[in-house]
């Protein structure tokens, strides 16, 4: 009788733990992707974002090493738009009307929505009728020193690959067809150049979010090249986000990415070492040494709890996973009343309808855990949810808190659905820099901005501009100027 109960209990986990491999493969891509281009561009934005040489616009006289693409003349039936500086018509030193000695033009690639142009950028080389001083207009500053492309082709480039997750040699194949012949390589200098100009503006978003009275955070694996052997570790991709708009909070929202080698809990001890507040997450061990500092307060994940209950409810048809679902949505018919309301309205909602709820459901799940098998997994379920609850119930009386972590697992869709298209990064240098891009262009949705048309008109200032002034440049200030 021992053997087929025990028999029993390991059929039912099998079963359990098929249907959630089922459903976490559901549907998986086919598509078999070119491993070789995918490490190989990783590596180059690594490179890139750490700062090696890019290739010169005017490389005459020089020899290009062999592993670099040779750049080829920008195609002659691409429309042109021509800005011509001149530095006057008079001589700045002594006042001689200036003379035309010759020009220099420079070609910079820009992407338009649909299409591609040519700014020619001409600078006139005049000479001086009487001291013969050759004077020049100086070359703005563009995103890459001496490099081709302008703000709006960079800002395509990032957005292709972090917010519609396209790898850069599916790109380049794009580009392609359009007449362009932009090398993988190419475009993995370019995003690596580009996140380490940004990165100054991420770190801004950060301190913005830590400066938060609740934040979400939240953490996901993401596989990383490991040198020598051919292979993949795992790393970790960590968010952090700010989202006061459920109680009515002024703040902008933003998310905050972080990448890391591995999980230890050194990590968000570190990025969150100047923050004091409270933090919804699920019950990962290492968020606990950040509780035991006082300085951050622990808030559980409702969410968490619950989805339990569904893959138990899917896979083994259990009539008390179903009623457990039915009790927590109770809860969340609250939330759905308490959203968009002032936090002294949600603690009073919430003292006067959720409480009970929550009181009770605490009761039936104690009591239902008397009724079934200790080694079950619906037992390991509930077991779960009561180790959370007492985490939990601080929602209840702060109205700037939430019943759960969505915020923070809402941020990880764009993460999870990148490894899908890239599956790895190719170095910790090109988890860093994804970690710049997501940053910007999550922050950038979550305030109803358009990332592209933000990050050409940040990546066509950001070079010139004081770092004091930086917070001028963040998405929420963009918006309200466009408006």
């Amino acid at each position: 009788m021992a053997l087929v109960k025990s028999q029993a209990l390991q059929i039912e986990k099998l079963k359990h733990q098929l249907a959630g491999h089922r459903r976490q493969r559901f549907g998986a891509t086919s598509e078999t992707l070119d491993q070789l281009q995918l490490r190989l561009e990783e590596e180059e934005t690594a490179a890139a974002k750490a700062g090696a040489p890019a290739p010169a616009d005017e490389p005459a006289g020089t020899a290009e090493p062999r592993d670099k693409p040779r750049r080829k003349p920008l195609p002659a039936d691409l429309p042109r738009n021509e800005q011509v500086l001149s530095p006057g018509e008079a001589c700045g030193q002594c006042g001689g009307r200036l003379k035309k000695l010759g020009e220099d033009v420079t070609e910079e690639l820009e992407y338009l929505p649909g299409c591609f142009v040519v700014n020619r950028i001409v600078r006139p080389r005049l000479a001086c009728g009487c001291c013969e001083r050759i004077v020049q207009a100086p070359l703005p500053s563009r995103p890459i020193e001496r490099g081709r492309p302008g703000p709006g082709l960079l800002a395509h480039v990032l957005v292709s690959k972090y917010a519609d997750h396209c790898p850069l040699y599916r790109q380049s194949r794009i580009f392609e067809r359009e007449g362009i012949d932009l090398d993988r390589s190419t475009l993995a200098d370019w995003v690596g150049k580009s996140a380490a100009l940004l990165e100054p503006l991420a770190e801004a978003i950060g301190r913005h979010v830590r400066a938060g009275p609740a934040i979400f955070a939240d953490d996901t694996p993401l596989k990383m090249q490991a040198p020598g052997n051919g292979r993949t570790k795992t790393a970790r991709i960590w968010t952090y986000v700010r989202d006061e708009r459920p109680w009515l909070g002024q703040s902008p929202p933003a998310a905050w990415y972080r990448f890391t080698v591995d999980r230890k809990g050194e990590h968000p001890a570190r990025h969150l070492t100047d923050y004091w507040g409270w933090m919804h997450a699920d019950g990962y061990s290492g968020f606990n040494a950040l509780y035991r500092s006082g300085a951050i307060e622990e808030v559980a994940c409702m969410a968490h709890i619950r989805r339990k209950f569904v893959d138990l409810f899917q896979s083994q048809g259990s009539v008390i996973a179903e009623e457990a679902i039915r009790r927590i949505a109770g809860l969340y018919g609250v939330e759905k009343q308490a959203r968009g309301q002032a936090p002294e309205v949600r603690v009073r909602l919430r003292q006067a309808e959720a409480r009970p709820i929550l009181d009770d459901l605490e009761a039936w799940l104690q009591a239902q855990l008397t009724k079934i098998s200790g080694k079950s997994e619906l037992a390991k379920a509930i077991r779960y949810a009561l180790s959370r609850m007492n985490k939990l119930r601080p929602y209840l009386d702060h109205g700037v808190l939430e019943i759960d972590n969505n915020a923070a697992e809402r941020a990880m869709k764009p993460v999870a659905l990148g490894r899908k298209n890239y599956l790895f990064v190719g170095s910790e240098g090109g988890g860093k820099s994804a970690a710049i891009a997501y940053t910007l262009i999550e922050t950038a949705r979550l305030n109803g901005v358009d990332p592209q048309a933000w990050l050409t008109h940040v990546l066509a200032r950001i070079a010139d501009h004081k770092i004091t002034r930086l917070d001028e440049l963040l998405p929420w200030r963009y918006a309200a100027t466009a408006a």
